[in-house]
């Protein structure tokens, strides 16, 4: 009890100016720590997704996750690159389904949260961006066709498809790949990351308990600080999930090599506007049109070239390497790149908020250190999916 009452007594100060300080924090960051929660937050379904939250749906979903058939060759399946011992990544700098692609492999951990979906935000619903793998050449080469007749012809997958959707599986293509990608969407739903160390800290600070928020590494908390201090760095990764779900340009070339570039966002708005499975078309379950509002009015600008969705920093421990094309290979390879910013591969419309840091070596392991503790030690859980009476497990 006596080293607890001088931890405490330790770690509230008072500032030359009056201020309380609690573990170094003032008041000021005391209550931008506490805006990064609280974790996890509760379930939501998807109004655009009839099948969001239904036990039969989930079920196909999972099934359809790991089901190598679903690819054109029969050889990868979605967990193929989404690897959840890895984070549901696949820790390639970039992916490779049946052909190298151009990006790296995004985490599906807590995707359900996300505004705008893929790397340039191209699909505007997790069911839409679900099946667009399935018809690409170089994920997974199928169509609709074969979807169908897959579904179709197992009878599993058909028994609980019947149960999820209410009707046998379709014969129409289109509507074979839609409902395939609402019921993978229905199972990514159930993908979420559990508490972390920081999150202990964040609720002892919230209900003023000094004593457990103590117990949050020192470097941590240094890193905290200048995270939600001097580096700026809430400014695009904020909230809970430390993400906007925006799209910024933070001087990452976007050259592909051999005269190809990646526009990032300024293609993606162009490709989710013209999706025929967009929320603005006739496969939303949405009818009051509230969903959609966002495509109706999402827009490009010169601004929009190079830009990629700023990721959710959670569970950052599971989920190397980093930057849309898998650059970094570390964390404190991405934290020099913010210390030492080359402003100069920041196009002319870039990010006005970025400055270099210029981090001392402590103040980086600080930072690298904050950003670890955002990890769940027991991410790689595979959601276990529910039993549908009357279809086999």
């Amino acid at each position: 009890m006596r080293a607890l009452a001088a931890i405490i007594v330790l770690a509230l100060a008072t500032t030359p100016c009056g201020a309380t300080e609690i573990l170094g924090l003032d008041d000021t960051e005391v209550a931008r720590v506490i805006q990064h929660g609280p974790w996890p937050p509760a379930p939501a379904r998807d109004p655009s997704n009839a099948v969001s939250g239904h036990p039969a749906a989930i079920a196909l979903g999972h099934r359809l996750f790991f089901e190598v058939r679903l690819s054109a060759t029969g050889t990868v399946a979605c967990a193929t690159c989404h690897v959840p011992a890895r984070g549901f990544t696949d820790g390639r700098s970039r992916a490779v389904g049946l052909a190298p692609g151009d990006r790296n492999t995004p985490t599906l951990l807590d995707v359900a949260l996300h505004r705008w979906f893929s790397w340039d935000g191209r699909a505007d619903s997790l069911w839409s961006q679900s099946l667009k793998p399935i018809v690409d050449p170089r994920e997974m080469g199928a169509s609709g066709a074969h979807v169908a007749k897959l579904v179709r012809d197992d009878a599993a997958l058909a028994c609980l498809h019947v149960k999820a959707f209410g009707a046998p599986p379709a014969l129409e293509p289109e509507r074979a790949l839609v409902h395939a990608g609402k019921a993978l969407a229905a199972f990514l739903e159930t993908v979420r990351s559990g508490r972390t160390a920081f999150d202990d800290f964040r609720d002892a600070l919230a209900r003023g308990d000094v004593g457990a928020a103590a117990r949050y590494p020192a470097a941590a908390r240094r890193g905290a600080k200048l995270f939600v201090g001097a580096g700026r760095c809430r400014v695009c990764h904020v909230g809970p999930a430390f993400t906007n779900g925006e799209f910024h340009d933070v001087g990452v070339p976007y050259s592909l090599g051999g005269g190809r570039v990646d526009a990032g966002r300024s293609e993606g708005i162009k490709r989710v506007r013209a999706d025929p499975f967009n929320l603005l078309g006739p496969w939303s379950d949405d009818r009051t049109g509230s969903a959609a509002v966002k495509t109706r009015h999402v827009e490009g600008t010169p601004a929009s070239f190079g830009q990629f969705k700023t990721p959710s920093l959670r569970n950052l421990g599971h989920t190397a390497p980093y930057m849309h094309d898998g650059r970094y290979a570390s964390l404190r390879d991405v934290v020099r790149h913010y210390s030492d910013l080359d402003m100069e591969r920041i196009h002319t419309h870039g990010e006005q908020l970025l400055r270099p840091l210029k981090l001392s070596t402590g103040e980086s392991e600080d930072l690298v250190a904050f950003l670890e503790s955002l990890t769940d030690r027991g991410v790689a859980r595979v959601p276990s999916p529910p039993v549908v009476e009357g279809c086999r497990p």
